[in-house]
This record gives C-alpha cells, sequence and structure tokens, in this order.
C-alpha cells in the first residue's frame, strides 16, 4: 500500500466513485467504509496527505477525506488547530462547514485535542464560514451519536460570542447549537433565551422555543 503516493489513491477513489451504478450520499460512504478498512494500517500523515488530495483535487469529496481522517485511529488522535485549520481551508458553504465541524473539529473539541481559545478563535473570524464552524463544532459536544455528553459553558460561550451575529449561515447555527444543548440542560437554554431576548434572532427563539415544547424546531412542518 505504501508505495502509492496519496494523488494515486485519490485517483483510484474518484475512479470507484464514478464506476458506481448510483452516485448518492450512501453508496458514496459504503466505498469510504472500504477505504477506511483498506488503509487502516497506514500512518497518519499518510491518511491526512491523501485527505488533503482529495479535498484539493477533488472538491466534492471533502467530506470523504473528513472521514478518513475521523475513522483512522491515529490520523483522527494526531488532530489539533494547525491540522484542522489546514484541513478546513477552502470551506465555503453550509455543506463544506458542517461536514467538517460535525466530522473532525467539534469531535476532536469533544475529546480535548483542541483548546477553547481556538473555538473562540474562529468565533471571531472575518470569515463567515469560520464563524459557523465555532458554532456547528459546539453539536459534537452535546449530540449522544457523537458522544457527547452536554457541555453547558463552551457551548453558550461560543453563542455569547456570535449572539449579535445576523448572518443567516450564523442564525441557523445559533438555533442548531441551542437546541442541541436543550437536550442536556433545558433551564440553561431557557434562561439563555430569557437573557438574550432583545439579541438573538426571531428565528433562533422560535426554533429553539419550538424544540423546547414540542420537540420539533418547526412543528406545523412535521405534521403536513
Amino acid at each position: 500500500m505504501t508505495s502509492k503516493i496519496a494523488s494515486e489513491w485519490a485517483n483510484q477513489i474518484d475512479a470507484d466513485i464514478q464506476a458506481l451504478p448510483k452516485q448518492n450520499t450512501s453508496a458514496i460512504r459504503a466505498v469510504r467504509r472500504d477505504y477506511s478498512h483498506s488503509l487502516k494500517q497506514e500512518n497518519a500523515p499518510f491518511i491526512i496527505d491523501l485527505a488533503y488530495e482529495l479535498i484539493n483535487t477533488y472538491p466534492p469529496l471533502r467530506w470523504f477525506g473528513y472521514e478518513l481522517v475521523r475513522y483512522h485511529k491515529d490520523a483522527f488522535h494526531s488532530m489539533d488547530a494547525a491540522k484542522l485549520e489546514a484541513l478546513g481551508q477552502g470551506i465555503n458553504s453550509w455543506d463544506t462547514v458542517d461536514s467538517f465541524a460535525r466530522t473532525l473539529s467539534g469531535p476532536a473539541w469533544l475529546k480535548g485535542w483542541v483548546v477553547d481559545e481556538t473555538i473562540q478563535t474562529w468565533a471571531h473570524s472575518e470569515d463567515l464560514w469560520w464563524r459557523r464552524t465555532a458554532l456547528v463544532s459546539t453539536v459534537a459536544l452535546n449530540m449522544r451519536s457523537h458522544g457527547g455528553y452536554g457541555d453547558t459553558p463552551r457551548t453558550l460561550s461560543v453563542c455569547v460570542l456570535l449572539i449579535d451575529d445576523k448572518e443567516d449561515m450564523i442564525v441557523k447555527a445559533m438555533s442548531w447549537a441551542l437546541r442541541e444543548l436543550a437536550i442536556h440542560d433545558p433551564q440553561a437554554v431557557d434562561q439563555f433565551l430569557k437573557e438574550h431576548d432583545t439579541q438573538l434572532a426571531a428565528r433562533v427563539k422560535r426554533e429553539v422555543r419550538n424544540k423546547m415544547d414540542t420537540g420539533f424546531k418547526n412543528p406545523k412542518k412535521k405534521n403536513l
């Protein structure tokens, strides 16, 4: 395996995906699982190089590269702020941000491999997408399927930093962050909504309240 360079592996991954009868997320993820199995004995630097290659050469497969890192024990355990920021270069949409934050930066933060100050720095970024990354990274702290156990202080510390940001992608991420925290600590979220009522976007207040009261962010649409 190690005789092949990262670019050759990336080309083969793309070829295998192009050969799929249906190129939907489920089918492509099955290919990723196969590659994760085949590459499990490779070292962390190689896996990270392969992820870079996918990100730079095959942008639609950015998430595939993130998952290769996430599900390679040594590669994921090697994550730090510098590596995460390098892997996150070029995020420019809700889907690229969310795959990065949910797959890598949030779980790495949950594990303690990046410090709170790193996430807070992203929250202060001039780049909209890094600010969204900071908020979406809190999801891993609170989502049970990510191993989250509920982290009120760290979640709300990021929310406070972005409370006056009215960019649509930030407002939606704020709602998401608070809804996930509400599962673990509804009292803290309720207090946060009351304390910051005049600052929070109407959408955030509506969706979070709906989630807390009914279990759905948009209960009427759920019933259609």
